[in-house]
């Protein structure tokens, strides 16, 4: 049985009498440790999947299993415990908490997982959370940015906080969503690789990112093409889509 399992995965959006189908019988198994990347045009269901796997929105119809959890049935109590104990999200738009500096967002990442420390005062505060966080810090090359706001980082250094802060809950899944598309091609390519050496088989972490940029493909063990809601091709070679690559 792979690590995940998707089955005739199905989503459709109603707004009035107007709807608006996302995902169309989606079939797709993902293996414990695996880089793969979901790749397609704006509207191709990309992230409307990735939300399904993460358990942030259900389906329509059909399955998502993750390590023989059944996602897409789960209860609005257990799926908050599955997130938080199973999966970690980088957003396109960082998503930082912009009173908290880098350091205090990545320690209250931590703390809602339930890492407590003393009672009485505040728990993200703790000695052991606040050396994690820290750690991570340090990891992504922000450590003499740590008591830095997001207002005072760059988009490269708010996408970087925004990784380490993912992958302090050492999640066993990372969902990345255009995780450079608000960034120039250096800065991009430094986050991507980043996100290369914290993941993947070397931390048996089984890595999901969305993208509509072909550039980011060939760093994937995987590639799956999406159109118009269904799985178009999945590539388990290395790929390049045949365009010109951009960011």
């Amino acid at each position: 049985m792979a690590f995940i399992e998707i089955s005739e995965l199905s989503k459709t959006y109603s707004l009035g009498e107007t709807t608006t189908p996302a995902l169309n019988g989606v079939d797709l198994e993902i293996n414990k440790g695996e880089l793969v990347i979901l790749y397609g045009p704006s509207g191709a269901g990309k992230t409307t999947l990735l939300n399904m796997i993460g358990g942030l929105d259900i389906p329509t119809s059909g399955t998502v299993t993750v390590d023989e959890i059944p996602v897409s049935t789960l209860s609005a109590k257990w799926l908050t415990a599955y997130r938080k104990k199973k999966i970690g999200v980088v957003f396109q738009f960082f998503n930082l908490i912009s009173r908290l500096n880098a350091l205090e967002n990545i320690e209250y990442a931590i703390d809602l997982i339930g890492v407590r420390q003393g009672e009485g005062k505040p728990s993200f505060k703790s000695k052991i959370i606040r050396q994690k966080a820290k750690e991570y810090l340090e990891k992504v090359g922000l450590k003499d940015r740590m008591h830095h706001f997001p207002a005072q980082l760059s988009g490269g250094e708010q996408q970087r906080v925004s990784i380490a802060r993912a992958l302090a809950k050492e999640p066993e899944i990372l969902l990345a969503d255009e995780p450079t598309g608000n960034l120039d091609y250096k800065i991009g390519r430094n986050v991507l690789e980043i996100m290369e050496a914290m993941t993947g088989k070397a931390q048996n972490r089984t890595v999901i990112i969305v993208t509509h940029n072909p550039a980011i493909c060939p760093l994937g063990d995987r590639v799956v093409r999406l159109s118009d809601g269904k799985v178009a091709e999945n590539y388990t070679q290395k790929y390049t889509p045949a365009k010109e690559l951009y960011w």
